[in-house]
């Protein structure tokens, strides 16, 4: 692929795994960077390589973006800086433990980083985006989004939310020149597992996929405009199958009358 100008991409969770995997194939796509992450170290010698591998301008945020404050800062960034033609959402954390043996504080801070960050930044980076009549915006969601019984409940919800907010995106923003894409990544070999608690050495090796070839993939899709795009799903008229069956039961969801199941004999 011939490397021209891309505009600038901002990356949310960029100072490792797959944060950092975008931020390398991005900026070897054309685009200028913005890291966000907490590290500002990790964040500072990944803009130093990158910057030297392929040229491109690499300007590092350190925000907390469960922080407010932090959040903010990042916002004003998306709206005034109009530059910026990509928006990755890829800031987030996860765990496996069933919701009985949670704190709820530490689940309302999943909510606040897996949910409210991601719409907040979105909701800063997509007017922009709409008024020049051209941006994108990757929204790093989970295959927990269809399968939320694998993982903990609240991380499984937070990722449902990030498949359906992408979704109606795409749908409100149809013909206005923005781009959305939802990633649903398996398990993925990154600081993710070592961070919920369950090392990935205690996986199974045939179901853990490399980071480099997860955002290479998501690459690949977001290149043929998908709107939904699952690394590890082989059949993928799978989820064809899937998205046809809402699709033909959407205009079924809501009637003035009951559905003959519930109604009863008086």
């Amino acid at each position: 692929m011939s490397k021209t100008h891309q505009g600038t991409a901002l990356i949310t969770g960029a100072s490792s795994g797959i944060g950092a995997i975008y931020a390398d194939r991005l900026a070897r796509r054309g685009y200028d960077l913005i890291l966000v992450a907490r590290s500002r170290d990790r964040l500072a010698a990944l803009a130093d390589r990158i910057t030297n591998e392929t040229h491109q301008s690499v300007e590092i945020i350190d925000a907390d973006l469960g922080d407010r404050a932090a959040l903010a800062t990042v916002e004003a960034k998306l709206k005034q800086d109009a530059s910026i033609t990509l928006l990755v959402n890829n800031a987030g954390f996860g765990t496996h433990t069933p919701l009985l043996d949670t704190n709820v504080d530490d689940m309302t801070r999943l909510i606040d980083l897996n949910v409210t960050s991601l719409t907040r930044l979105t909701y800063a980076a997509v007017p922009g985006f709409v008024a020049r009549g051209k941006g994108a915006v990757i929204n790093i969601s989970s295959i927990v989004a269809i399968s939320p019984e694998t993982l903990n409940g609240v991380y499984g919800g937070s990722k449902a939310f990030v498949l359906a907010f992408s979704q109606s995106l795409h749908h409100e923003l149809a013909g206005k020149g923005v781009q959305v894409q939802a990633v649903l990544p398996g398990a993925t070999a990154t600081d993710f597992w070592q961070t919920a608690g369950l090392p990935i050495e205690h996986l199974p090796a045939a179901i853990v996929m490399q980071a480099t070839d997860l955002v290479d993939a998501a690459l690949t899709g977001f290149e043929r405009n998908e709107l939904v795009t699952i690394p590890s799903l082989h059949a993928g008229e799978e989820w064809d199958a899937y998205e046809a069956a809402r699709q033909t039961m959407a205009p079924h969801l809501s009637t003035n009358t009951l559905a003959p199941r519930y109604v009863t004999a008086r």
